[in-house]
């Protein structure tokens, strides 16, 4: 029996939890810049943007693309209280302690409307983040992402709505947020889908270019605008990727050939611009989740595949939506200044078989 156990949990590598980009004040509208570069992704003509407190310009209307309502489920979670550090409790804290938090830095995170990525946003607001920036695909959840994180903390909160797939958009975004908070201390790419349960030899091929586009070529785009401009400002930073344990394992018992290829780009990416980028002071590292307890899980089809996916992790569970929230925060942090190139797994032991 043992062996059996064995055998069975040596063939179940696990997928992280679907993450999907998600996308909140003041909207405006940042001209992207053009390109005569063909691409799979649809141009955005301008980058819609949205800042908590509003500017003087006030609010200013934007299209709101219709969402499928399974796009709309939010981590219960995602309604509590979000508690900034303040100044005079920064001050009380040890240098130790000091070093761990992300006081006064600016922080920019892809696919933080909801899920991981906001959550991981939260995070940093809690740990003391001076400035948030939110990239999202998605205007709605967006916009109310930001405006929700303002309510509760005062803290200066933008989104810009970014496809990660669009070049031009990502460019403006950065360059606005760099006019209005200073080249960004850190960046954590957390946008992503995931596609699941599909051979491989039945995968139709747009779908795998559209995972790729958005979970592999998107993290690329977005580390790449980013870099540069601390590279050219000779600003220290950190850069956080989300990959996943998929890209070092294979899954069982859902098949997603493609999903685990993406994430496993995103981890050998994130090596290879760390030892390009370690002589500009710019720190790159990914965290690699294992089954998460996402919105997006909870639905009655997966209920069969997460009794397997549970049974065979050591802890016995998913990961909670904040599970991420600390390595995230260490990772931007000082704290973390001698760490770079590394792929840390967070799966509750699940890699451990």
């Amino acid at each position: 029996m043992a062996t059996i156990r064995s055998a069975v949990r040596a063939a179940t590598r696990a997928s992280v939890a679907p993450r999907f980009a998600t996308n909140i004040g003041s909207v405006q509208a940042v001209r992207a810049f053009s390109s005569s570069t063909a691409r799979l992704s649809v141009r955005e003509k301008e980058v819609p943007v949205t800042t908590w407190p509003a500017t003087k310009d006030g609010p200013s209307s934007i299209p709101v693309i219709p969402k499928k309502q399974s796009e709309f489920e939010v981590d219960a979670a995602e309604n509590e209280e979000v508690h900034p550090l303040t100044q005079e409790a920064y001050n009380k804290m040890s240098p130790t302690m000091q070093k761990m938090s992300v006081h006064g830095k600016t922080i920019i995170i892809t696919g933080g409307a909801r899920g991981l990525g906001n959550h991981m946003a939260r995070a940093c607001v809690e740990a003391g983040a001076a400035n948030l920036v939110i990239f999202d695909a998605n205007q709605e959840l967006g916009e109310a992402a930001v405006r929700e994180l303002y309510e509760k903390t005062g803290l200066p909160v933008t989104f810009f709505k970014v496809d990660v797939r669009d070049e031009d958009a990502i460019n403006a975004a950065v360059d606005r947020a760099v006019e209005m908070y200073g080249i960004p201390d850190v960046l954590v790419n957390a946008a992503g889908i995931a596609d699941s349960n599909i051979k491989a030899e039945e995968y139709d091929s747009k779908m795998f270019r559209r995972l790729i586009d958005i979970n592999l070529n998107g993290t690329f785009l977005v580390s790449q605008a980013v870099g540069r401009r601390m590279i050219a400002a000779g600003k220290p930073g950190s850069i956080i990727l989300v990959a996943s344990m998929s890209g070092s394992i294979v899954n069982y018992p859902q098949e997603q050939s493609c999903y685990n290829a993406s994430k496993a780009g995103v981890i050998q990416f994130g090596k290879s611009i760390a030892s390009e980028w370690a002589k500009y002071n710019i720190r790159v590292n990914c965290i690699s989740p294992g089954y998460m307890d996402t919105a997006l899980n909870r639905v009655p089809a997966l209920e069969a595949q997460k009794k397997i996916w549970r049974s065979l992790t050591p802890q016995n569970r998913l990961g909670a939506v904040d599970d991420l929230n600390g390595l995230c925060v260490f990772l931007a942090s000082d704290a973390s200044g001698f760490m770079t190139g590394s792929n840390i797994l967070i799966d509750g032991g699940y890699s451990c078989y």
